[in-house]
């Protein structure tokens, strides 16, 4: 009888530091990241979340501890971490002129890969942005932009993804929206890093959970796990109250959730 192998994680992290000048920001980080899975790091605003990812995608360098990204070191073999690996930021890198249609295909030839309008087109449609294709990114609501986004990092079929609060600033149906679209991610096979300060955001999307505090991982599981932490609390009597979410949904209904509308500005206007 054979013993199954064991898949190497996706993601692995140990004792990660960084310091700028005299300020530690990472004091020893360690974290996995399993291959296909959403793995959400948790944390306010300065806990790290974002010098953990710049360090893992390769843009910033550590001051110790090892960090490999589909097996691949991120100090030693950087150039293959690169090749590995698909960034999107907190803002939507979409050229405002083009057309979605057009950022695709224009990403698809910078890399060289053939038939470019053929990739857009899938991607489109993958994103439920095909109706939308063909006008200007300009005039796209956040939640298509970043949609758009994230479309065009998937180009090249990268095994890792890092979203780095990828929901910012958007309102509460254009956060469905990229929830939406982050699931899709995982269920083609692609592992998913998410830095979010928002907890309805890892409870609804990650299978795994890490709370990034003070440059360290206080606590890292599953949703489940991480209830389990604290005792149940008992109840006699409770009256339900609607939540804002509820309040929201039901007032502007759920169906023009991942519709293609033209953006407004922040007076309404179109």
């Amino acid at each position: 009888m054979t013993t199954p192998q064991v898949q190497e994680p996706a993601i692995h992290v140990r004792g990660l530091e960084k310091s700028f000048k005299e300020l530690k920001v990472l004091r020893g980080v360690d974290l996995a990241v399993a291959r296909g899975s959403i793995f959400a790091l948790l944390g306010s605003n300065g806990a790290g979340k974002t010098t953990v990812v710049r360090i893992l995608s390769t843009l910033l360098q550590a001051d110790g501890g090892t960090a490999t990204v589909h097996g691949f070191d991120v100090a030693t073999q950087a150039e293959r971490v690169r090749e590995s690996i698909s960034l999107t930021g907190q803002f939507a890198a979409v050229d405002g002129v083009l057309t979605g249609r057009e950022n695709l295909v224009l990403v698809a030839r910078l890399r060289h890969l053939k038939d470019p309008g053929r990739i857009a087109d899938d991607l489109l449609e993958r994103f439920s942005l095909t109706d939308a294709g063909g006008r200007k990114a300009a005039t796209y609501s956040g939640g298509m932009r970043r949609r758009l986004d994230i479309s065009m990092s998937l180009i090249g079929n990268p095994p890792v993804i890092f979203l780095d609060e990828p929901t910012t600033g958007l309102d509460p149906q254009a956060r469905i929206e990229v929830w939406a679209a982050v699931k899709e991610l995982a269920r083609n096979g692609t592992t998913v890093l998410l830095t979010t300060q928002y907890l309805e955001e890892a409870e609804h999307l990650a299978d795994r959970i890490a709370i990034l505090h003070e440059g360290r991982i206080i606590v890292d599981g599953t949703l489940g796990e991480l209830k389990a932490l604290l005792p149940p609390v008992k109840v006699e009597y409770v009256e339900k109250q609607p939540s804002l979410e509820d309040v929201f949904f039901s007032i502007v209904g759920t169906n023009s959730v991942g519709t293609d509308s033209v953006a407004t500005d922040s007076e309404g206007k179109r």
